[in-house]
């Protein structure tokens, strides 16, 4: 966890794309973050926010729609923003 901010229920997650086998990596790696974080209990929203100077990530916007959103289980519910620099 990079930041946690309990009185918005929000965390930072903070992710720098090191090479491009990283940067192909870098979407499973947020799932199992995404997984992570819908359990804690003073998380509600996550924010992934990925530094990609070298635009290492193919697809960029793709990755985006396939996170943002709301996730709901059994486990917890959190909503997903995902911001790619």
């Amino acid at each position: 966890m990079d930041f946690l901010l309990p009185a918005h229920e929000l965390v930072i997650e903070t992710k720098i794309v090191r090479d491009r086998p990283h940067g192909k990596r870098i979407g499973d790696e947020l799932i199992i973050d995404i997984e992570h974080y819908r359990k804690h209990p003073n998380c509600k929203i996550l924010w992934c926010v990925v530094y990609d100077p070298d635009n290492l990530i193919t697809n960029a916007q793709g990755l985006k729609n396939d996170l943002d959103g709301r996730r709901k289980s059994k486990d917890g519910e959190i909503v997903v923003k995902t911001f790619i620099f």
